[in-house]
C-alpha cells in the first residue's frame, strides 16, 4: 500500500481522531492507576499544510481548516 500521510494530513478523519483521543486521555486521568499510550502507527508528527502534497487534496480544509474558520 502506497501511503503518504501528507497529502491526507488536517482532514476530517484526522480532527475526529484527535478529539475522540484527547477525550480518551482526559478519562484515563481520572484513574488513580498509571497508564501509558503508544502510538504505533505514528508519522513524523508535524505536517505543512501549506505544502505541495496537502494542496493537491486541500482534504485540510474540511477538516483542520474548518475549525480555524470558526
Amino acid at each position: 500500500m502506497n501511503y503518504r500521510h501528507a497529502y491526507h494530513a488536517g482532514n476530517f478523519a484526522d480532527v475526529v481522531k484527535h478529539a475522540v483521543l484527547a477525550r480518551l486521555v482526559e478519562y484515563l486521568k481520572q484513574k488513580d492507576k498509571a497508564f501509558r499510550v503508544i502510538d504505533t502507527h505514528a508519522g513524523i508528527g508535524r505536517y505543512d499544510l501549506a505544502s505541495v502534497e496537502a494542496g493537491k487534496t486541500g482534504e485540510w480544509q474540511g477538516g483542520i481548516g474548518r475549525l480555524t474558520e470558526a
